[in-house]
């Protein structure tokens, strides 16, 4: 038995009230029906997938259909600037 997991489409990653962040999947087992489900983070969580996402692709291209964010972060040593200090 095979499951495909994947981002349900059209719908986005939101936050609750409790300030959990909700990442709706799509999980199809192989000859079976796609059921719809979500994935509840806390935000700890959520920055840990994050940061685990970033380091797994450290030295990668983006690709051209990548968002902003992900460009932005694949700046040389070079070329990226501190601008300020939280």
């Amino acid at each position: 038995m095979t499951w495909i997991i994947q981002r349900c489409p059209k719908r986005s990653v939101r936050r609750t009230d409790d300030e959990r962040l909700i990442v709706p999947l799509r999980l199809t087992r192989t000859g079976g029906d796609p059921t719809d489900t979500e994935w509840a983070l806390t935000l700890v969580e959520a920055e840990h997938l994050h940061a685990a996402l970033c380091r797994a692709l450290d030295g990668q291209t983006a690709p051209p259909a990548a968002p902003d964010c992900r460009r932005s972060v694949q700046a040389s040593p070079g070329v990226a600037r501190i601008l300020g200090r939280a």
